[in-house]
């Protein structure tokens, strides 16, 4: 992810890039070609020009650095946050935002003294195919019924990942996004429940969440398979009164079906610059990241650490 990040930083107009951090010499000369699931192509990053630190202490005191961007594993955010606002530092961090929601909290009342811009990386929100649905529901009338699924193979990089109490485990990392978009466009909900099935052995990490409304139930769905070439996938289906709209990755445009079938607009571009650039604006205007606001991702840590209480334990 800090690639991603990096390619979406050398896009954003009036910023620099002052200094990278790992503690992964290999890394530190701009070898950061490893691929996750995104299946973006590799690229070796030129860090001649920048600074490069092995330790947090002095990058933080750097007088040269307004902002970090946090692509650190989850165990990490809320200590590397945290030290980075009491710095001075605005804090761009990578989704989940913290392994509970305590954590998430904490981070938001350190940035609140801290008087910084604290957002975390929840790129649904400017995603240009969940914008659509995001612009387009107010205009159908009530939501009858909402289902979202995102699924991949077990990853075979990162090792942390594969450690539940780094990474939270599969379906924490990956329905974070899902369980976000459903708080953003409906709501918290009055109540949760999950099936599901966990086999650490297999790399197999499945839920299966209602979360119930008024309206109805919002499924949440999918995790991780089986390691090896499941491909990446994502998609919903949100049905109003009016009519239903669909999206799926392998695909599927997002699309408003009533009495015709419908292509809807997609804006924005990349959602990784999106985010990235709607980060820096708040940065330099100093106002809060409405479109995203830490409150609001601590929440979906929340909700996503209740649905996987309610799951039933399988683990054999």
């Amino acid at each position: 992810m800090g690639g991603v990040h990096l390619r979406a930083w050398r896009e954003v107009a009036g910023v620099t890039l002052t200094a990278v951090f790992a503690n992964d010499e290999r890394q530190l000369t701009g070898e950061l070609t490893a691929q996750g699931n995104l299946g973006r192509p590799a690229e070796r990053f030129d860090f001649s020009a920048v600074k490069k630190y092995r330790e947090l202490e002095p990058l933080l005191a750097d007088g040269e650095i307004d902002a970090v961007d946090l692509c650190l594993p989850t165990f990490m955010h809320e200590e590397v946050a945290v030290a980075a606002l009491r710095a001075g530092k605005h804090v761009l961090v990578e989704k989940p935002m913290a392994l509970d929601g305590a954590s998430g909290r904490r981070m938001t009342a350190e940035a609140e003294k801290a008087g910084r811009i604290l957002m975390c990386a929840q790129v649904l929100r400017f995603s240009p195919e969940y914008m659509a649905l995001h612009k387009v529901l107010p205009s159908l009338g009530a939501v009858r019924s909402a289902f979202f699924r995102r699924r991949c193979a077990a990853p075979a990089w990162g090792g942390w990942l594969k450690d539940p109490s780094k990474s939270g485990g599969g379906v924490f990392d990956l329905l974070i996004h899902d369980v976000d978009i459903c708080l953003h466009l409906l709501g918290r909900p009055e109540a949760v429940s999950a099936v599901g099935h966990l086999d650490s052995a297999a790399s197999l990490d499945i839920l299966h969440g209602h979360l119930h409304y008024p309206f109805g139930t919002a499924v949440v769905t999918g995790g991780w398979q089986h390691e090896g070439t499941f491909p990446f996938g994502m998609e919903y289906s949100v049905t109003t009164d009016s009519g239903t709209v669909e999206f799926n990755s392998a695909g599927r445009a997002p699309t408003l079906y009533t009495m015709a079938e419908e292509l809807l607009p997609l804006e924005g571009g990349d959602g990784y610059a999106a985010e990235i650039a709607y980060f820096a604006e708040c940065c330099r205007e100093g106002r809060q990241p409405e479109r995203c606001l830490p409150g609001e991702s601590s929440d979906a840590v929340e909700l996503m650490r209740t649905l996987l209480a309610s799951r039933p334990p399988s683990d054999r």
